[in-house]
């Protein structure tokens, strides 16, 4: 599975050029000249947002490889342990920065940026004069918003990158910044002041759908603080002995605009992940898809980021990648309608249609995890068998179902290539209150912490009857009592627990536990149990027996090789990696 493209290199001019003089000035056909597109800053503009989903399996701006395979919550899937070149990613063990896919994210979120930095040069020169300067400075706040985006994902992968803005672009400095001008915390200063001038620049809400707003603004602030707040990123200095306390209450202040805001939980829980609901309340940002059907184009604008991840036999180029984990499952059970939290792994189990045991399950399990015997999608007609794991020895029998439509609705783009329009969630608002939540708790407000989470259960307990009446027997979710909320151990297993139930698979869970400073105990438990993984008398994920995280080392992904030795000696290495 490859895509085949064409860059081209600055090193080609080195070619000989003698008797070249005809050929060099002759002006493409097939480029805009320069002056012309930067003298008009709206379409400048455009081509930046363009960049939010300019992406391809092989570097999906949504990482769910990174978030997810490099997890305990999922397995690779497809069709081996050599299909692309996640498997390193997901054992860790034999993780090195010569891996394509880190050099193709790496190159590709840059081309963001610099996208990014072209239309502020844009705006800087003739947005005045175009726009007005009230359009200029929100169009300046909307880009520097998109920018932080995309440097956001950079810093959580590869954590010391260079910082090219607008000036270094200007002064045609790219080449020689270093990634060691500024440390991780100015990095993140960096990616704060540009999510801060848009918070105060842009509007509540935008006339036009997808464009950033002030509320996500504030929402990607305490994101960025939250991340800040529990140290550095590496294991031996982050954690609850590493807490900033005053940058917890900055995720409280800003989650505080979000709370008072447009925004709200969805009534369904299962409705958040259907087409039909792609852009509401709990929307507050999202990289837009659609069907050509919709936007009038020949061939839409699909989510290639989750293309590998179709179901095998229910669509037509299902890939069968991003397969939950046993682990996962097993995380989804209840008792007393409370989680497991001691001893939720020391049997593997499964739920069977229409065979309800005394284990029963919170009901986002079926929301989240498709599974033998029970509808894909809630679509009766489209019920999964063994039949739809494309390689069971090794990944097993579940797939994953947030990131599709429903079958049943057709399909857009099948071949040679599978592709769903669906909206990737940047930041949706559960999400953001389990930010808000897990401030509260380390702040010491934990019923007010307690509140939430509730809330969160109660809209999970209420999201049965809509779209998986069929497991109704199988489900029992109850709220909290207060005595779970009495000290803030006790509080934080609840909060993250509650992170992984609700998140679950969309693209998280390593980031949470690397935040946390629990990565290196949580994945090297996870792989002794995942590699003796049975269903119905298979055993799978065997491999796992060979994965190791190393705490100081991969905490981080390594600076992609071709990127190290791009210009040698101007870029160092994260720390652990060899090269």
């Amino acid at each position: 599975m490859k895509k085949i493209y064409v860059i081209a290199l600055a090193a080609a001019m080195t070619l000989s050029l003698t008797g070249c003089n005809d050929f060099l000035d002759y002006t493409p056909t097939a480029v805009v000249d320069e002056d012309k597109a930067f003298s008009d800053p709206e379409k400048m503009v455009n081509s930046a947002y363009a960049m939010l989903g300019d992406c391809w399996y092989s570097y999906p701006f949504n990482l769910w490889p990174y978030g997810d395979l490099a997890s305990d919550d999922c397995l690779k899937g497809g069709g081996g342990t050599g299909d692309t070149g996640y498997h390193d990613i997901e054992v860790w063990s034999s993780l090195t920065s010569t891996r394509g896919e880190l050099d193709e994210l790496w190159y590709r979120l840059f081309c963001a940026v610099s996208r990014c930095n072209r239309a502020l040069v844009s705006l800087e020169e003739n947005g005045n004069n175009v726009l007005g300067g009230q359009t200029t400075t929100e169009r300046e706040a909307e880009v520097r918003f998109l920018r932080a985006h995309f440097y956001f994902k950079l810093i959580s992968v590869f954590r010391q990158v260079p910082w090219i803005d607008e000036q270094v672009y200007k002064d045609k400095a790219t080449e020689k910044t270093s990634n060691t001008q500024y440390t991780y915390e100015q990095l993140f200063g960096k990616v704060i002041d540009d999510f801060k001038f848009a918070y105060d620049n842009l509007p509540e809400k935008q006339s036009e759908g997808g464009r950033a707003n002030k509320i996500a603004a504030a929402a990607y602030l305490a994101k960025c603080y939250l991340t800040l707040a529990w140290g550095d990123g590496y294991e031996a200095t982050d954690g609850v002995s590493h807490i900033n306390k005053d940058y917890m209450q900055k995720v409280v202040d800003y989650t505080d605009v979000v709370k008072a805001s447009h925004y709200g939980y969805l009534e369904d829980y299962g409705d958040i992940f259907l087409p039909d609901y792609k852009n509401s309340k709990e929307s507050i940002f999202a990289v837009q898809a659609s069907d050509y059907s919709e936007d009038h184009t020949r061939y839409g604008r699909a989510n290639w980021s989750n293309t590998l991840n179709g179901c095998w036999g229910i669509w037509s180029c299902g890939w069968d990648f991003h397969k939950p984990s046993q682990n996962l499952v097993n995380a989804y059970k209840t008792r007393n309608g409370l989680p497991e939290f001691t001893d939720y792994n020391d049997s593997d189990e499964y739920p069977v249609n229409g065979k309800p045991t005394a284990q029963k399950w919170d009901p986002r399990l079926f929301h989240t995890v498709g599974m033998p015997t029970f509808p894909y999608k809630y679509e009766p007609e489209y019920t999964l068998t063994k039949a739809n794991s494309r390689t069971p020895n090794t990944y097993g029998y579940y797939t994953s179902m947030k990131e599709v439509p429903q079958r049943s609705k057709g399909e857009s783009y099948n071949r040679p290539w599978q592709a769903f329009d669906m909206n990737d969630y940047v930041l949706r608002y559960t999400d953001v209150m389990l930010m808000r939540a897990e401030a509260l708790i380390e702040l010491g407000r934990l019923q007010e912490a307690r509140t939430i989470i509730n809330d969160i259960r109660q809209r999970a307990k209420n999201s049965i009857k809509k779209h998986i009446e069929y497991a109704a027997d199988q489900c029992d979710i109850a709220l909290y009592p207060e005595s779970y909320f009495q000290d803030k151990e006790t509080a934080r297993k609840c909060l993250r627990w509650e992170r992984r139930l609700e998140m679950g698979m969309e693209g998280s869970r390593f980031f949470d536990l690397r935040r946390w400073g629990i990565a290196s105990e949580t994945l090297n438990n996870y792989f002794k149990s995942e590699a003796k993984d049975v269903y119905d008398g298979q055993p799978y994920a065997e491999y796992y027996k060979d994965a190791n995280f190393t705490p100081g080392k991969n905490e981080f992904w390594p600076v992609p090789y071709n990127q190290l030795y791009y210009i040698p000696g101007l870029y160092t290495q994260n720390k652990g990696y060899d090269k």
